[in-house]
């Protein structure tokens, strides 16, 4: 499944490996750490330069999205639940 970031990004959800709030930046020196290493090794991708709520890790990229991490936590939930019932009917049918 894929997650819609804003703009026009949109990635696999599989590639994600973390969302986390544009404060936690700020307010944790190990996440901001973290963050300057991984902009080291990956590419990095600015969606909206006015409006940053969001940082969005993945394999390859961190996003900085205007969208907030608690609506993009919520769409990559659903897309959790969704993939559970596609699962129970693989189940189901032979």
């Amino acid at each position: 499944m894929f997650i819609h970031l804003g703009g026009d990004v949109i990635i696999r959800s599989k590639d994600i490996i973390a969302i986390l709030n544009c404060d936690a930046k700020e307010k944790s020196s190990i996440t901001d750490t973290y963050l300057k290493e991984e902009e080291k090794r990956k590419k990095k991708t600015v969606i909206s330069a006015d409006y940053m709520k969001s940082i969005v890790v993945t394999n390859d990229e961190i996003y900085y999205s205007p969208v907030s991490s608690l609506t993009l936590n919520r769409r990559a939930q659903g897309k959790a639940i969704i993939d559970m019932h596609l699962e129970k009917e693989d189940e189901v049918d032979p």
